[in-house]
């Protein structure tokens, strides 16, 4: 008999981190998280997320997910949930040639303080996904696998993706050769052929394979 597989449920973000800084008696945490970074086309895309201080939002946000973790139309039906009870949130990007100048890593830092500096009041803490953001002179918790496990960051995920996908989507239509809509400028072998049969866009970042120069 074939072996059957079970689907494992997904993995639930939880309000510890949250929960410990509340206690401290610090309500304004920003949870922050960005998508784009491997893609070979378009922006860089961060959310920061502020959730209110109460364990209700676990209940109200319990379809929330790393993004990486929901499909499409999950992460359509939930990002107005997310904006709707989130204290808090504002989205921040750096654009492709940002990408170019400042480096990929810089550059992905640099969309997450446009987002932070895009709150309506300044946080008091941030949970960020592993990374350190050091230009903002805030106290941080970065948090391994982030997304998966911590509710901000894991809302601040879903905004973010959400965001791209949406801005990929109005690229198509200005460029409708690569297929941005369908592969959202990540390294697909559409894509690669795409820019081989057509030379890279305005929209594609210059220095990464395979349009940089040997």
């Amino acid at each position: 008999m074939p072996r059957r597989t079970l689907e494992l449920p997904k993995p639930r973000p939880s309000l510890k981190y949250e929960s410990s800084l509340w206690r401290q008696g610090l309500t304004l945490l920003a949870g922050i998280d960005e998508v784009g970074r491997g893609a070979l086309a378009g922006p860089v895309y961060a959310a920061a997320v502020v959730l209110p201080a109460q364990r209700s939002i676990l209940r109200q946000l319990d379809g929330v997910r790393d993004s990486k973790q929901m499909s499409p139309a999950e992460r359509e039906e939930w990002a107005p949930h997310i904006r709707e009870h989130a204290a808090d949130y504002a989205i921040g990007w750096a654009s492709c040639k940002e990408i170019d100048r400042h480096g990929i890593a810089p550059a992905t830092r640099l969309a997450a303080r446009r987002a932070v500096q895009g709150l309506h009041c300044p946080p008091q803490h941030l949970l960020v996904d592993f990374m350190r953001l050091e230009e903002i002179p805030l106290p941080q918790t970065a948090i391994i696998a982030g997304d998966a496990l911590c509710l901000s960051i894991a809302a601040a995920s879903v905004l973010a993706k959400v965001a791209r996908d949406a801005e990929l989507c109005k690229l198509d239509k200005r460029f409708p050769r690569y297929g941005f809509a369908a592969h959202k400028g990540y390294a697909t072998e559409e894509h690669r052929e795409a820019i081989l049969q057509h030379g890279p866009s305005p929209q594609h970042r210059r220095s990464f394979a395979p349009m940089r120069s040997p």
